[in-house]
Protein backbone atom coordinates (compact mmCIF):
# COMPACT_ATOMS: atom_id res chain seq x y z
CA UNK A 1 0.00 0.00 0.00
CA UNK A 2 1.51 3.34 -0.95
CA UNK A 3 0.85 6.82 0.77
CA UNK A 4 2.18 8.98 -1.34
CA UNK A 5 1.54 11.99 0.44
CA UNK A 6 2.67 13.05 4.37
CA UNK A 7 1.40 10.91 6.90
CA UNK A 8 -1.78 13.25 8.81
CA UNK A 9 -2.11 13.06 12.10
CA UNK A 10 -5.64 11.71 12.36
CA UNK A 11 -4.97 8.85 9.21
CA UNK A 12 -6.41 5.63 9.91
CA UNK A 13 -5.98 1.81 8.54
CA UNK A 14 -8.04 -0.53 8.62
CA UNK A 15 -7.33 -4.33 8.18
CA UNK A 16 -10.84 -5.87 7.50
CA UNK A 17 -12.94 -3.18 6.22
CA UNK A 18 -16.20 -5.49 6.92
CA UNK A 19 -19.27 -4.15 8.13
CA UNK A 20 -17.93 -3.18 11.61
CA UNK A 21 -14.87 -1.94 9.49
CA UNK A 22 -16.94 -0.27 7.23
CA UNK A 23 -19.06 2.07 10.08
CA UNK A 24 -15.72 2.76 11.68
CA UNK A 25 -14.68 4.36 8.56
CA UNK A 26 -17.76 6.47 8.10
CA UNK A 27 -17.75 7.88 11.58
CA UNK A 28 -13.87 8.50 11.35
CA UNK A 29 -14.02 10.35 8.09
CA UNK A 30 -17.14 12.53 9.86
CA UNK A 31 -15.45 13.32 12.71
CA UNK A 32 -12.06 13.83 10.59
CA UNK A 33 -12.73 15.37 7.03
CA UNK A 34 -9.48 15.65 6.09
CA UNK A 35 -7.83 12.56 6.90
CA UNK A 36 -6.91 9.77 5.01
CA UNK A 37 -8.30 6.30 5.47
CA UNK A 38 -6.47 2.92 4.02
CA UNK A 39 -8.01 -0.58 3.74
CA UNK A 40 -6.48 -4.04 3.42
CA UNK A 41 -8.34 -6.84 2.14
CA UNK A 42 -8.87 -10.19 1.86
CA UNK A 43 -9.06 -9.98 -1.89
CA UNK A 44 -9.71 -7.28 -4.62
CA UNK A 45 -13.49 -8.38 -4.83
CA UNK A 46 -14.63 -4.76 -2.81
CA UNK A 47 -11.38 -2.47 -3.90
CA UNK A 48 -13.79 -0.17 -6.11
CA UNK A 49 -16.58 -0.43 -3.81
CA UNK A 50 -14.53 1.10 -0.95
CA UNK A 51 -13.10 3.67 -3.17
CA UNK A 52 -16.40 4.81 -3.78
CA UNK A 53 -16.89 5.78 0.32
CA UNK A 54 -13.19 7.10 0.01
CA UNK A 55 -11.22 3.97 1.57
CA UNK A 56 -7.93 3.66 -0.18
CA UNK A 57 -7.15 -0.35 -0.39
CA UNK A 58 -4.85 -3.09 -0.86
CA UNK A 59 -4.41 -6.96 0.47
CA UNK A 60 -4.52 -8.17 3.89
CA UNK A 61 -0.38 -8.51 4.96
CA UNK A 62 1.17 -5.66 3.01
CA UNK A 63 2.92 -3.57 4.38
CA UNK A 64 2.48 0.60 4.11
CA UNK A 65 5.50 3.00 2.41
CA UNK A 66 4.83 5.12 5.85
CA UNK A 67 3.25 4.00 8.89
CA UNK A 68 -0.16 5.57 10.25
CA UNK A 69 -1.11 6.86 13.48
CA UNK A 70 -4.42 4.94 13.59
CA UNK A 71 -4.68 1.36 13.09
CA UNK A 72 -7.56 -0.77 13.87
CA UNK A 73 -7.76 -4.44 13.00
CA UNK A 74 -11.58 -6.05 12.54
CA UNK A 75 -10.74 -8.53 10.52
CA UNK A 76 -12.26 -12.07 11.57
CA UNK A 77 -9.74 -15.38 11.98
CA UNK A 78 -11.36 -17.61 9.41
CA UNK A 79 -9.25 -17.76 6.00
CA UNK A 80 -6.26 -17.20 7.86
CA UNK A 81 -3.26 -19.67 8.21
CA UNK A 82 -1.76 -17.34 10.48
CA UNK A 83 -3.61 -15.23 12.47
CA UNK A 84 -1.07 -13.94 14.91
CA UNK A 85 1.63 -13.26 12.42
CA UNK A 86 -1.64 -10.79 10.01
CA UNK A 87 -1.54 -9.08 13.61
CA UNK A 88 2.03 -9.03 13.55
CA UNK A 89 2.18 -7.04 10.14
CA UNK A 90 -0.21 -4.76 11.35
CA UNK A 91 1.15 -3.72 14.22
CA UNK A 92 4.39 -2.78 11.89
CA UNK A 93 2.13 -0.34 9.92
CA UNK A 94 1.27 1.67 12.83
CA UNK A 95 3.66 4.53 13.78
CA UNK A 96 3.24 4.24 17.75
CA UNK A 97 1.67 7.64 18.01
CA UNK A 98 -2.24 7.28 17.95
CA UNK A 99 -3.43 4.16 18.28
CA UNK A 100 -3.71 0.31 17.50
CA UNK A 101 -6.62 -1.12 18.33
CA UNK A 102 -7.92 -5.06 17.74
CA UNK A 103 -11.65 -6.15 17.98
CA UNK A 104 -11.49 -9.82 19.43
CA UNK A 105 -14.19 -11.74 20.63
CA UNK A 106 -15.42 -12.44 24.49
CA UNK A 107 -14.92 -16.00 23.21
CA UNK A 108 -12.05 -16.14 25.00
CA UNK A 109 -13.42 -16.30 28.71
CA UNK A 110 -14.01 -18.95 30.14
CA UNK A 111 -17.46 -18.45 31.19
CA UNK A 112 -20.40 -20.41 29.95
CA UNK A 113 -22.98 -20.30 32.74
CA UNK A 114 -24.73 -17.07 32.56
CA UNK A 115 -22.62 -15.63 35.14
CA UNK A 116 -21.26 -12.11 35.01
CA UNK A 117 -18.38 -11.70 33.15
CA UNK A 118 -16.45 -8.64 32.89
CA UNK A 119 -12.35 -7.04 31.61
CA UNK A 120 -11.19 -9.19 34.47
CA UNK A 121 -12.85 -12.37 33.94
CA UNK A 122 -10.14 -15.42 33.43
CA UNK A 123 -9.53 -16.47 30.09
CA UNK A 124 -9.70 -20.20 29.14
CA UNK A 125 -6.34 -21.97 28.90
CA UNK A 126 -4.44 -22.53 26.09
CA UNK A 127 -5.55 -25.56 24.74
CA UNK A 128 -8.92 -26.15 25.46
CA UNK A 129 -10.44 -24.35 22.41
CA UNK A 130 -8.77 -23.81 19.18
CA UNK A 131 -10.68 -20.96 18.63
CA UNK A 132 -10.27 -18.90 21.96
CA UNK A 133 -6.50 -19.89 21.09
CA UNK A 134 -6.11 -18.41 17.75
CA UNK A 135 -7.95 -15.08 19.74
CA UNK A 136 -5.47 -15.35 22.76
CA UNK A 137 -2.33 -15.13 20.65
CA UNK A 138 -3.64 -12.52 18.46
CA UNK A 139 -3.81 -10.33 21.50
CA UNK A 140 -0.75 -11.03 22.77
CA UNK A 141 0.56 -9.70 20.01
CA UNK A 142 -1.25 -7.19 20.10
CA UNK A 143 -0.97 -5.99 23.37
CA UNK A 144 2.87 -6.73 23.28
CA UNK A 145 3.18 -3.94 20.85
CA UNK A 146 1.32 -1.64 22.78
CA UNK A 147 -2.42 -1.37 21.54
CA UNK A 148 -5.66 -2.27 22.92
CA UNK A 149 -7.67 -5.18 22.40
CA UNK A 150 -11.79 -4.74 22.18
CA UNK A 151 -13.75 -7.75 22.98
CA UNK A 152 -17.12 -7.73 21.40
CA UNK A 153 -19.82 -10.02 21.95
CA UNK A 154 -22.46 -10.69 19.66
CA UNK A 155 -22.74 -8.20 16.67
CA UNK A 156 -25.72 -7.35 15.30
CA UNK A 157 -28.28 -5.09 13.34
CA UNK A 158 -31.34 -5.45 11.52
CA UNK A 159 -30.12 -8.10 8.95
CA UNK A 160 -27.52 -9.64 10.76
CA UNK A 161 -26.80 -11.33 14.14
CA UNK A 162 -28.40 -14.58 15.87
CA UNK A 163 -31.76 -13.39 15.58
CA UNK A 164 -31.35 -13.63 11.55
CA UNK A 165 -30.14 -17.45 11.58
CA UNK A 166 -32.70 -18.81 14.49
CA UNK A 167 -35.77 -16.72 12.44
CA UNK A 168 -34.66 -18.65 8.91
CA UNK A 169 -34.79 -22.35 11.26
CA UNK A 170 -38.42 -21.37 12.73
CA UNK A 171 -37.78 -23.78 15.44
CA UNK A 172 -34.46 -24.69 17.42
CA UNK A 173 -33.46 -27.24 19.51
CA UNK A 174 -31.69 -25.56 22.15
CA UNK A 175 -32.66 -23.71 25.62
CA UNK A 176 -34.61 -20.37 25.52
CA UNK A 177 -33.45 -19.17 28.67
CA UNK A 178 -30.02 -19.10 27.60
CA UNK A 179 -28.33 -15.38 28.24
CA UNK A 180 -26.92 -13.50 25.20
CA UNK A 181 -25.45 -10.43 25.24
CA UNK A 182 -25.11 -8.34 21.87
CA UNK A 183 -23.79 -5.46 20.66
CA UNK A 184 -25.60 -3.25 17.88
CA UNK A 185 -22.85 -2.60 15.03
CA UNK A 186 -23.00 1.01 15.16
CA UNK A 187 -22.32 0.92 18.87
CA UNK A 188 -19.19 -1.60 18.05
CA UNK A 189 -18.34 1.34 16.09
CA UNK A 190 -18.59 4.20 18.06
CA UNK A 191 -16.93 2.65 21.30
CA UNK A 192 -13.99 1.29 18.93
CA UNK A 193 -13.15 5.01 17.98
CA UNK A 194 -13.78 6.14 21.59
CA UNK A 195 -11.06 3.82 22.61
CA UNK A 196 -8.65 5.10 20.15
CA UNK A 197 -9.22 8.57 20.73
CA UNK A 198 -8.36 8.05 24.35
CA UNK A 199 -4.72 6.71 22.83
CA UNK A 200 -4.16 3.97 25.43
CA UNK A 201 -1.60 1.34 25.73
CA UNK A 202 -2.02 -1.97 26.43
CA UNK A 203 -5.57 -2.19 27.61
CA UNK A 204 -8.17 -4.71 27.44
CA UNK A 205 -12.09 -3.43 27.03
CA UNK A 206 -15.14 -5.75 26.76
CA UNK A 207 -17.72 -4.41 24.24
CA UNK A 208 -21.57 -5.05 25.25
CA UNK A 209 -25.11 -2.87 25.04
CA UNK A 210 -25.50 -3.43 29.05
CA UNK A 211 -28.93 -4.98 27.93
CA UNK A 212 -27.99 -8.96 28.42
CA UNK A 213 -31.60 -10.75 26.89
CA UNK A 214 -32.40 -14.73 27.23
CA UNK A 215 -32.39 -15.93 23.44
CA UNK A 216 -36.31 -16.06 24.55
CA UNK A 217 -36.63 -12.28 24.95
CA UNK A 218 -34.96 -11.56 21.82
CA UNK A 219 -37.20 -13.81 19.50
CA UNK A 220 -39.84 -12.37 21.32
CA UNK A 221 -38.94 -8.57 20.20
CA UNK A 222 -38.09 -10.08 16.83
CA UNK A 223 -41.51 -11.19 16.44
CA UNK A 224 -43.33 -8.26 17.72
CA UNK A 225 -41.45 -6.36 15.09
CA UNK A 226 -42.99 -5.37 11.66
CA UNK A 227 -39.50 -5.39 9.90
CA UNK A 228 -39.94 -9.10 9.59
CA UNK A 229 -42.37 -11.21 7.21
CA UNK A 230 -41.82 -14.02 9.23
CA UNK A 231 -42.48 -15.32 12.55
CA UNK A 232 -39.92 -17.58 14.67
CA UNK A 233 -41.79 -20.30 16.31
CA UNK A 234 -39.99 -21.01 19.40
CA UNK A 235 -36.97 -22.77 21.34
CA UNK A 236 -37.77 -26.30 22.08
CA UNK A 237 -34.80 -27.19 24.41
CA UNK A 238 -34.72 -27.78 27.63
Amino acid sequence: MSTSDSVGQNDLLIVGPGVLGRIVAEKWQKENPSCKIFGQTATTDNHRELAQIGIVSSLKGSRVDQKVPYVIFCAPPYHSDDYPEHLRVAASNWNGEGSFLFTSSTAVYDCSDNGLCSEDSPCMPIGRSPQADVLLKAENVVLEAGGCVLRLVGLYKMDRGPHVFWLSKGTLDVRPDHIISLIHYEDAASLAIAIMRKRLRGHVFVGCDNQPLSRQEIMDQVNRSSKFDTKFQGFTGY
